[in-house]
């Protein structure tokens, strides 16, 4: 497997993206392709730049072992269009805000939805929990968990292109 970099985006860059850069670094650490490919996150509105993740996320993420250190900002066009492989989106929205940024449809083979991923949970997009009590964020989770397998595993067979 070639060196890659996944970038995940979500709304603020505080509980859904951050949540799956996570997930994706323990998954690859326990395969031992921490070396092989590099995960970042960012959002698509700037409401959080700077912050840590949302606390109920930490918690949660925490309670299955995950560490959630990334601090949040913005997606760049300009920087984050070359630099990474694949941008998976973690709604419809957030899907359609960057396709919105590729003006001249240069990256759109990067562009990736999150539910895309999920093998065994169907679903449309990852819901923004946000708003929701301590079952949104673990549905969350449990979607994400499902979905960064699923990347991996398409990885791993180079079938992601």
């Amino acid at each position: 497997m070639q060196d890659k970099k996944i970038l995940f985006v979500c709304l603020g860059n505080i509980c859904r993206s951050p949540a799956a850069e996570a997930i994706t670094k323990k998954y690859l650490t326990d395969e031992n392709l921490q070396d092989k490919i590099f995960v970042d996150s960012a959002g698509t509105a700037g409401y959080h730049i700077g912050q840590t993740a949302d606390p109920r996320m930490i918690k949660h993420a925490s309670a299955r072992g995950y560490t959630l250190d990334h601090i949040a900002r913005k997606f760049s066009a300009a920087k984050d269009f070359p630099e990474f492989d694949y941008i998976i989106t973690m709604d419809n929205q957030n899907f359609e805000d960057i396709k919105s940024l590729d003006h001249i449809n240069k990256f759109s083979n990067k562009i990736f939805k999150m539910a895309d991923f999920c093998r065994n949970i169907k679903i449309e997009e990852v819901p923004d929990p946000y708003y929701e009590g301590a079952a949104g964020f673990e549905n969350v989770l449990d979607i994400l968990e499902d979905g960064c397998k699923g990347i991996i595993e398409k990885l791993k067979n180079n079938a992601l292109n």
